[in-house]
């Protein structure tokens, strides 16, 4: 009698256990946003010394990985993790005007999103897009062409020579401390998104990404037909564009990664590893723009 009344004690205090942390995962992921800074303790890796030294970005100038030692500042596959601190901005300017780059923008501004353009030497003029509802950047039907690209050089402040290259990701501000078996990539097998478990190296954010036109119509490329396919089949990704976004860069390894820093959350408010947001969130109205 009491072997039958300590199990079942056990099996109350097991399951109680259980619950208690579906409950906090469940705070974590959907509910308090303060809960969402002790996300912050889950470490995020070290790059190991001999990958340091031989990070290198032709388009921002020498790197110095080793002056952010609490953050991740390399892939595993031997791609650079830009944060601020790791590059000197001068010299990035310099070795852009020395390659005498021409750095596109594209801006797209969706539904009741206005932007305001801002100002630069040559004219930055908009090009509005006609047909279905948009929803962002790569869920286009012209996709795999230059999407509209507008012209001009980048702001001061903003990514611009830092996305110059072959491929550049951003880590998604909300996901760059999850451990991967936690970060929200397609699993529907019957998507053209769908990655299964233990794929994906980072959680990459549709808002900004870069490089060079043949990388880019690329990588259009893929979302557009993956869209297309789900579409024709009446489905449709957990996170639309972005999900088809992050298979591709499962498949193709960019060749630099933007840190949080470039497209930051300020819904997140401060962490001690952000040091200067160069792009902000705006504010989102899905109710506005969805219905």
């Amino acid at each position: 009698m009491a072997l039958k009344e300590g199990l079942r004690a056990w099996k109350r205090i097991f399951w109680r256990q259980i619950l208690l942390a579906l409950g906090l995962l469940g705070l974590f992921l959907y509910g308090l946003p303060k809960f969402r800074h002790l996300e912050a303790l889950i470490p995020m890796g070290v790059c190991p010394s001999a990958t340091m030294s031989l990070l290198r970005d032709n388009f921002t100038g020498a790197l110095r990985p080793w002056a952010r030692p609490e953050v991740l500042t390399c892939t595993p596959w031997g791609a650079p993790i830009i944060w601020d601190g790791t590059f000197d901005p001068d010299v990035a300017k310099q070795e852009a005007t020395q390659q005498n780059l021409t750095i596109g923008l594209t801006v797209f501004a969706v539904g009741r999103y206005p932007i305001q353009l801002f100002k630069a030497p040559r004219t930055l003029s908009p090009t509005p897009y006609k047909g279905e509802k948009a929803r962002s950047a790569t869920d286009r039907q012209g996709a795999e062409k230059d999407q509209g690209l507008i012209r001009g050089p980048a702001g001061v402040g903003a990514p611009g020579h830092q996305l110059a290259g072959g491929l550049a990701g951003s880590l998604h501000s909300w996901h760059y401390h999850w451990p991967r078996w936690l970060l929200p990539f397609e699993r529907d097998a019957h998507s053209a998104a769908a990655m299964a478990r233990g794929e994906g190296d980072f959680y990459y954010h549709a808002a900004v990404f870069g490089g060079s036109v043949a990388a880019l119509r690329d990588l259009t490329a893929h979302c557009a037909r993956g869209l297309a396919w789900d579409r024709a089949r009446g489905l449709e990704a957990r996170w639309h564009d972005e999900s088809h976004l992050n298979k591709f860069f499962w498949l193709h390894k960019p060749a630099k990664v933007l840190s949080p820093e470039f497209c930051w959350s300020p819904d997140l408010s401060r962490r001690a590893e952000i040091r200067r947001p160069r792009l902000l969130w705006a504010p989102k109205e899905y109710r506005l723009l969805r219905d």
